[in-house]
């Protein structure tokens, strides 16, 4: 195989400058990811009635591939094989992170969690899609204002009302549909 071919971007060769130390600890949290999703699916109580196929099935399907997939980046990675350096065709490198989007993107999820209890779901995940477009600098507001609130009425309705999942409807509770 000549050099050119083997170095190309997006060969999966080694020509990512320094230690492969993130691929690794990537690679590593994929597996603990699929160790934990079998912990958590063995303790998926079973009714005696269920079939063979019962609801252990889905994430223990879900974690052998995320096991099978981070051990084989695993073997990979110390094989030698990395992944190509980003050319940064559209990232300026030489910025540094924008840690005041960063805090306004993290008080946002953490408001989001105290806001879903007294106020319901669809509230909460109103605020949380908002102040994710204003955080970002989507504009204008009231269009973001608009957007976030019929994706959490819609996002209310598939999941409460119509799959069954138990969503806090807040002051939509009893509204058909809705469910909670």
């Amino acid at each position: 195989m000549s050099t050119s071919v083997q170095n190309a971007p997006g060969s999966g060769t080694d020509t990512a400058p320094g230690r492969p130390i993130g691929e690794l600890v990537f690679a590593l949290l994929i597996v603990s990811i699929g160790v934990l999703g079998f912990v958590a699916g063995a303790g998926i109580q079973t009714p005696p009635s269920a079939s063979d196929i019962g609801p252990r099935a889905f994430p223990f399907a879900v974690s052998a591939l995320l096991v099978l997939v981070g051990a084989g980046l695993v073997l990979q990675v110390l094989r030698g094989h990395r992944g190509a350096a980003d050319e940064g065709e559209d990232v300026d490198l030489e910025t540094g992170t924008d840690w005041a989007t960063v805090g306004k993107l993290a008080g946002i999820v953490l408001l989001h969690a105290f806001l879903i209890v007294p106020l319901g779901w669809p509230v909460a995940a109103a605020v949380l899609f908002f102040g994710a477009a204003w955080s970002l600098g989507a504009r204008p507001w009231w269009r973001n204002l608009v957007t976030a609130i019929v994706l959490a009425l819609v996002l209310q309705f598939v999941f409460g009302g119509l799959l069954g999942v138990s969503l806090p409807p807040g002051f939509l509770e009893g509204i058909g549909g809705f469910g909670g």
